[in-house]
């Protein structure tokens, strides 16, 4: 059986059992990370934190698979990193088992174990960040706590142990620009955009940055945009500022959110949102709104 996903419920709503609809019907698979497996009913999403080794096989599998890149098919490479689908699956369950017979100090000595080590740090940290200052505002999707229950779900494990559910979002803030994009509505996706940066500069009002802010990790509610992933999320300034350097030699922000192709119509708006862009998620420009709760170098969370 698969561990409880427990969270804290301080920010959620409390119920005295879980929602009906969770019970009533196998929960689909929504969509998947190096961390997580996401489940959902037509309202509320569940999550199973996935084992050290389910990850540990993920980060042996992207790294063959990007120095394995130019042999593949084209794009075939490219295609099985970006887009998650039954194939890596199978693949990620072999090399999961060549991963138990082999010794465990053999991976955890190696950097693929420095690798899996600062990523499970990073996740429990950000989880940690975003119960103590998110939940229950705006920024995230609605959280909902009740007692455990087991909940079916489509695939393997099939049951899963679960104690809080979180508001299921519309869509991903990525698949709502390319929704737009195909009905050429240009000029909502550059209030998305817009969108997405005031979100940003709010987390940072608290003293949270996110050095992990990719259009996959943000979703729509109504006319909102609200954070999904809270794993990339640090109240470090140190890591802030590293952030930031790699901010600061980014020529087209545009183009390293993936928005190459959507606005390719569209350059004038590329062209507003990078300079924004630059402007905004820079160090004066965060610790412009970081300053207004946390003085940089008051030691005080930073």
């Amino acid at each position: 059986m698969p561990r409880p996903n427990g969270q804290a419920s301080r920010g959620a709503r409390i119920l005295a059992n879980a929602p009906k609809e969770l019970l009533t019907q196998p929960l689909v698979r929504l969509g998947e990370g190096i961390g997580k497996v996401v489940y959902a009913s037509p309202r509320w999403v569940v999550k199973r934190v996935r084992s050290d080794s389910e990850v540990i096989a993920l980060i042996v599998l992207w790294r063959l698979l990007r120095r394995w890149e130019r042999f593949l098919p084209v794009g075939l490479g490219r295609h099985l990193l970006q887009r998650p689908s039954r194939r890596i699956r199978i693949l990620r369950v072999f090399t999961q088992m060549v991963i138990h017979v082999l010794p465990d100090r053999l991976w955890y000595a190696t950097h693929i174990g420095t690798v899996w080590k600062r990523y499970r740090e990073q996740d429990h940290r950000g989880e940690k960040l975003a119960r103590d200052y998110l939940l229950g505002t705006s920024l995230v999707p609605g959280h909902i706590a009740f007692p455990r229950t087991h909940v079916r779900i489509k695939g393997w494990p099939y049951w899963l142990t679960v104690d809080h559910a979180t508001e299921r979002v519309e869509c991903t803030l990525h698949q709502r620009l390319n929704a737009l994009a195909r009905e050429g509505r240009y000029e909502e996706i550059e209030q998305w955009l817009n969108r997405f940066l005031d979100l940003r500069q709010q987390g940072w009002r608290l003293g949270l940055f996110s050095v992990d802010a990719h259009l996959k990790n943000f979703g729509v509610v109504e006319d909102r945009v609200v954070l999904l992933d809270a794993g990339g999320l640090t109240n470090e300034w140190e890591e802030v500022e590293n952030r930031l350097a790699f901010e600061d030699v980014v020529v087209e922000p545009h183009i390293q959110l993936g928005l190459g192709a959507l606005l390719g119509a569209r350059p004038d708006i590329a062209a507003r949102f990078n300079a924004r862009w630059k402007q905004v998620v820079s160090v004066k420009g965060v610790r412009r709104h970081w300053q207004a709760l946390r003085p940089v170098g008051s030691g005080e969370g930073v």
